[in-house]
């Protein structure tokens, strides 16, 4: 099936950007990646969170709003479709496991006012992968401020998106278990998800297990 707009999303160290990296080179997409590292508050929260989860998040959402209105509003004509590997509503997702009232009313306001403008994927990939080997990866990329992230912090964002994910009633989802794969240097590993992720998929929620 042909898609436009596909979104990669997982949790923290799921692997969004390796696949949506990946997609982009192998199909000429054109590639939209999170420019995460350009938050100064982000360090800072993971010391911090009480007194920084407010900063950090507001900062994400005004990057997120200004790279994905710039990019998905210029389209290139060389390319066979958009992938990135975030979806904007991961704002409000973890803004809700970080912030407190009365912070998380006013930043879902603003949220809500300026998500509006933005352009929804044709489909959102979930990557799942369970918090043993969430921990494992994010070891493994030797991000200095991630390494003290706690098991029960990445249940809570995984429990987010699947809150989330429950009350879509017109957005295609696919969630795909990806513990057993290893698409970066497994090529079948790798067609298999290709091959999954542009089959057609309905309106609705979509599990598969690889």
């Amino acid at each position: 099936m042909v898609y436009n707009y596909i979104a990669i999303e997982g949790n923290i160290g799921a692997g969004k950007t390796t696949l949506a990296s990946k997609m982009a080179e192998n199909f000429n997409a054109k590639l939209i990646l999170e420019q995460f590292e350009d938050n100064p508050f982000l360090p800072k929260f993971y010391e911090n969170p009480a007194r920084y989860a407010f900063q950090v998040e507001l900062t994400f959402l005004s990057e997120r709003f200004q790279q994905l209105t710039q990019q998905l509003t210029n389209r290139e004509l060389f390319t066979s479709f958009t992938i990135s590997d975030y979806y904007i509503y991961k704002s409000l997702i973890f803004a809700g496991q970080n912030l407190v009232e009365p912070e998380l009313s006013l930043y879902a306001k603003l949220f809500n006012i300026i998500t509006s403008l933005i352009p929804n994927p044709d489909l959102i990939v979930y990557l799942y992968v369970d918090i043993d080997n969430l921990l494992r990866n994010i070891a493994k990329r030797g991000r200095s401020y991630e390494q003290n992230i706690e098991p029960a912090y990445l249940e809570k964002i995984n429990k987010g998106y699947f809150d989330y994910f429950r009350q879509q009633q017109n957005k295609r989802i696919l969630i795909v278990d990806v513990n057993n794969l290893d698409y970066l240097h497994n090529k079948n590993d790798y067609n298999k998800l290709v091959d999954l992720i542009f089959a057609k998929h309905e309106i609705g929620i979509h599990r598969v297990i690889l």
